[in-house]
């Protein structure tokens, strides 16, 4: 399930901060969080990714509540070279970004379980937490210490 905008009329580097945003969310929470966000792409982001539902329901029949943004990709488009009449006859080059952009899908039983669940597995079942070198060196050194006396008069 995707959609794909391209030749937006904004910078790449903007788009991306709406686009890091509703990565990895519910498609119902990132509705919303689209719907409240005070950036120029929020708009065209929330009708893409309504884009990509309509997709995912007219193709495989999955409900919104089921959806998952698996990725959102905005990639540079291309530049438009434009000049600025400045002093002295000359002209300053103005460069006009826009972005591609494409959001991915997935339904919530394609999702592979996520690594923090099964170390919250491990620690259950009765397995040994494994600690880093430089923690239990840190752990040691903070042990042995000797602890300030205070000075009264």
């Amino acid at each position: 399930m995707k959609a794909v905008l391209k030749s937006y009329r904004q910078a790449p580097r903007k788009v991306r901060l709406v686009a890091n945003l509703i990565k990895g969310k519910t498609a119902p929470r990132a509705l919303v969080e689209l719907d409240v966000l005070p950036k120029r792409a929020s708009g065209v982001m929330k009708k893409l990714l309504m884009s990509a539902i309509a997709n995912a329901k007219e193709n495989d029949g999955i409900a919104l509540e089921d959806l998952f943004v698996k990725e959102v990709r905005v990639d540079q488009g291309t530049i438009l070279k434009r000049s600025m009449p400045k002093s002295h006859g000359s002209a300053h080059p103005i460069h006009k970004h826009t972005s591609h952009i494409m959001i991915e899908l997935i339904a919530s039983a394609d999702i592979p379980p996520s690594k923090s669940v099964a170390k919250k597995e491990a620690v259950v079942e009765g397995e040994p937490k494994k600690v880093s070198k430089k923690t239990a060196l840190a752990k040691v050194k903070a042990a042995t210490k000797p602890k300030a006396v205070k000075k009264t008069k």
